[in-house]
C-alpha cells in the first residue's frame, strides 16, 4: 500500500503554492502530525499533513479497517498580521490527531474544540468543520482507499458554538453569510444571534 502522505503534500502545494513553515508535532501513542503554513496575499492558511495517514474508524466499530473509511486533513485560513495566529499550530494538530487519539471521525458540520483560544487573545476555542473541495479538491487515491477530503476549518466563538449545538451548522452559516461576516478575521466578534 503507497503511503498517502507525499500524494497529500502534493496536492496541497499544487494548491497552496510552496509552505513558507512548517512544524512537527507528536503525541504519546500517535503518528507524527505536521503543519504546514502557506501565505497568498493577506491571508495565511495552516494545513495538517498526517491525519490522512490512516482512514477514520468509526468509534462504535469492533474493529478498525486498515483500509477502508474516510480520510481527512484540515485547513484554517486567517488573515495575517492582525494577531499572533501562528500560536495555532499546536491546537490545530491536536483536532488533527483527535481521529487517532479519541477514535472520532471529522466530517462536515461537526464541531471540535480544544478547550482554550486558538491563539494567545483568540475569541475562539472552537472551529465548525464545512465542506471540503472548494478550496483544495479532494485527493482520489487507488481503490480500496477513500479519497482524502480537505476540511476548512471555520472558527466559532463560544455563544456560536453553543448556538450552532441547538440549531444546526447550516443556520450557523447562514447566520454568518446574511451578516457579511468575514470568517478570517482572526479577531471578529460573534455574529448576532437573537
Amino acid at each position: 500500500m503507497a503511503d498517502v502522505l507525499p500524494l497529500v503534500e502534493a496536492r496541497l502545494r499544487s494548491a497552496l503554492g510552496e509552505p513558507d513553515a512548517r512544524a512537527a508535532v507528536t503525541f504519546l501513542g500517535t503518528d507524527r502530525i505536521e503543519m504546514l503554513r502557506f501565505h497568498e496575499d493577506d491571508i495565511v492558511r495552516y494545513a495538517s499533513l498526517g491525519m490522512s495517514a490512516h482512514p477514520m474508524t468509526d468509534p462504535t466499530a469492533m474493529v478498525a479497517d486498515p483500509v477502508k473509511g474516510p480520510r481527512a486533513e484540515l485547513v484554517l485560513s486567517v488573515r495575517a498580521g492582525l494577531a499572533d495566529t501562528d500560536k495555532v499550530l499546536r491546537p490545530l494538530a491536536v483536532l488533527a490527531a483527535s481521529p487517532q487519539v479519541e477514535g472520532v471521525v471529522v466530517a462536515p458540520g461537526a464541531s471540535l474544540d480544544v478547550g482554550e483560544p486558538l491563539w494567545p487573545g483568540a475569541p475562539f476555542s472552537s472551529v465548525l468543520v464545512a465542506e471540503p473541495g472548494g478550496l483544495v479538491e479532494d485527493l482520489e487515491l487507488d481503490e480500496p482507499l477513500d479519497p482524502v477530503h480537505f476540511l476548512p476549518l471555520l472558527p466559532m466563538t463560544p455563544n456560536e458554538a453553543a448556538w450552532k449545538r441547538v440549531h444546526g451548522a447550516g443556520a450557523l452559516q447562514e447566520r454568518w453569510l446574511a451578516a457579511g461576516t468575514d470568517l478570517r478575521d482572526p479577531s471578529r466578534a460573534s455574529v448576532p444571534l437573537a
